[in-house]
């Protein structure tokens, strides 16, 4: 069973995109914040990882920049869900690595579209 985490600093916004994900089939949980995301990410490997860019402290982008750096998470599948739909931070996500860019509220279809371009499910 694909094993995902859910990073948002938003406990609501997290809890539900984690139920939307379980009801597609998938294994995850939700980590509120850049802080617990970072202590997840150092002792685990998700199948994939679905990521706000706007946190406060540490953002979106830096934690992108640790999983692109770091050997075990490297190709581990980034998906940002984030209500920024700049034009330039979609640009910037796909630069810095991420997979898929879903805009909130992230729908049903979004993302099992975005699972299954993955292989996911």
């Amino acid at each position: 069973m694909t094993q995902a985490l859910v990073i948002d600093d938003n406990r609501s916004t997290a809890d539900s995109l984690v139920r939307v994900l379980k009801a597609l089939g998938v294994q995850a949980r939700p980590a509120y914040g850049p802080g617990p995301a970072m202590a997840l990410l150092r002792v685990e490997t998700p199948d994939v990882i679905f990521l706000d860019i706007n946190m406060p402290g540490v953002t979106g982008f830096d934690i992108l920049g640790f999983v692109g750096r770091e050997p075990r998470l490297v190709n581990v599948p980034v998906i940002i869900c984030t209500s920024d739909d700049q034009p330039q931070t979609r640009t910037d996500a796909m630069k810095a690595g991420a997979r898929d860019f879903l805009l909130k509220p992230v729908t049903v279809d979004a993302l099992e579209q975005a699972l299954k371009k993955l292989k996911l499910i």
